[in-house]
């Protein structure tokens, strides 16, 4: 495993801007239904302001500025079967001595700059919540780290990556926050390195979509069995089925054809902003995003060092190699952040299968990018959740937070 550091300046070279200037100009859109608004998928007036906006308006190099001013570094990752990656990551440390280390796992359409509103709340230092070392590393195939050039770049290799990674920087136990596939991948780190690295995991995205089974959780069955929803869940069963029927088209092709799909996504970046623009504001709870912010975050995308089209592969290779019915259950400390507009919000006694859960907090508002969207509440639930007297406190050894 390459154990080199280094430092890393997000700098997109001028023939860049300049070739995306060229695209936008050439952009054609298509027609719409007359008073169809989000019925069809994204409204064109929005991405007529936003095209507009990215031609004219946006400054890049602001935005760019604003992001070097996260402590940014790769490194290489050795990755069995795939050779060393330079992976890209965030590490900011807390001026506690000892602050527990934490990795922040992003998903899709995320990443790294997720955690930037987190940075500030988690790594604070106060004698009245626990403080952390955070990590949040641009997954392979995702932002400025490397994509692999060849098949299998499965769930199992996301962990792997991701627990590496924490080795090499001297954190031989540490716990985990995730969303979307953070969810998955923070699991799988359970799963896999549970009581040896892997300390304790918590997540805003219980992904749960069927009731318990008697014989995989007959106590969570029973409970299941007795315990009447409550509205907040049954207005989660419903925000659910939304999903399922009406917004989870992308799934199906990025899971299935991602290679069909990625010729858009990387030759038009108006089909890569209409493809993630959607999922911005139908998966949120009415954040109310600034067209700056969105350009920001879709630039990313565009700029990364794979390519826009590389980070889709995630769904392939994780239905192919059938992992998702597979993660086992961990005995290790979970903890479950619910948010009432999240893409799947199951009730409590179907999400208390993912794990040992130790903790719960209901949110009344917020959606699918939490640490973005409510990164106050997200930060005070981790911290009570490791705090003192929260049950996952002292979970990582000789670190609590405190000085």
């Amino acid at each position: 495993m390459g154990d080199s550091e280094q430092p890393f300046t997000l700098s997109v070279s001028d023939a860049e801007l300049e070739a995306l200037q060229r695209k936008l100009e050439l952009a054609r859109l298509p027609d719409e239904v007359d008073g169809a608004g989000w019925d069809y998928g994204v409204p064109l007036a929005d991405v007529k302001r936003l095209l507009a906006r990215w031609q004219n308006g946006f400054d890049w190099r602001a935005a760019e500025a604003t992001v070097n001013k996260l402590p940014q570094f790769t490194r290489q990752v050795e990755v069995e079967g795939f050779g060393e990656l330079n992976i890209h990551y965030v590490h900011q440390k807390s001026t506690v001595k000892n602050a527990i280390p934490l990795l922040f796992v992003h998903g899709w359409p995320g990443h790294f700059l997720e955690v930037e509103k987190l940075l500030p709340l988690l790594t604070a230092a106060s004698p009245d919540h626990p403080s952390f070392h955070v990590v949040a590393l641009s997954l392979p195939c995702f932002g400025f780290s490397d994509a692999p050039a060849k098949p299998g770049f499965n769930g199992a290799k996301y962990v792997e990556t991701c627990n590496n990674l924490m080795l090499a920087l001297g954190y031989n136990e540490y716990v985990v926050q995730g969303g979307d596939w953070g969810s998955f991948i923070a699991r799988r780190l359970a799963s896999t390195y549970g009581n040896q690295s892997v300390k304790a995991f918590h997540t805003n995205f219980p992904n749960v979509q069927v009731p318990p089974s008697l014989w995989k959780n007959p106590q969570q069955f029973f409970a299941h069995a007795v315990t009447p929803y409550t509205a907040a869940e049954r207005a989660g069963i419903e925000r659910t089925q939304w999903f399922l029927t009406k917004g989870c088209g992308y799934s199906h092709e990025q899971k299935t054809q991602p290679q069909t799909l990625g010729y858009a996504l990387a030759d038009s970046p108006v089909a890569l902003l209409a493809w993630i623009y959607e999922k911005l504001v139908q998966w949120t709870d009415g954040y109310p995003w600034e067209d700056d912010e969105v350009l920001t975050w879709i630039s990313v995308y565009w700029f990364s060092k794979p390519g826009p089209a590389a980070s889709v592969r995630i769904y392939y290779e994780t239905v192919v190699s059938n992992e998702h019915p597979k993660i086992p259950t961990s005995t290790i400390p979970c903890g479950l952040s619910f948010f009432p507009k999240e893409i799947i919000v199951p009730p409590k006694t179907w999400a208390r299968t993912i794990g040992n859960v130790v903790f719960e907090s209901e949110h009344q508002s917020g959606g699918h990018f939490a640490a973005h969207e409510k990164p106050e509440e997200l930060a005070a639930d981790v911290r009570a959740m490791f705090g003192k007297g929260g049950p996952a406190f002292g979970v990582v050894s000789g670190r609590v937070g405190y000085d």
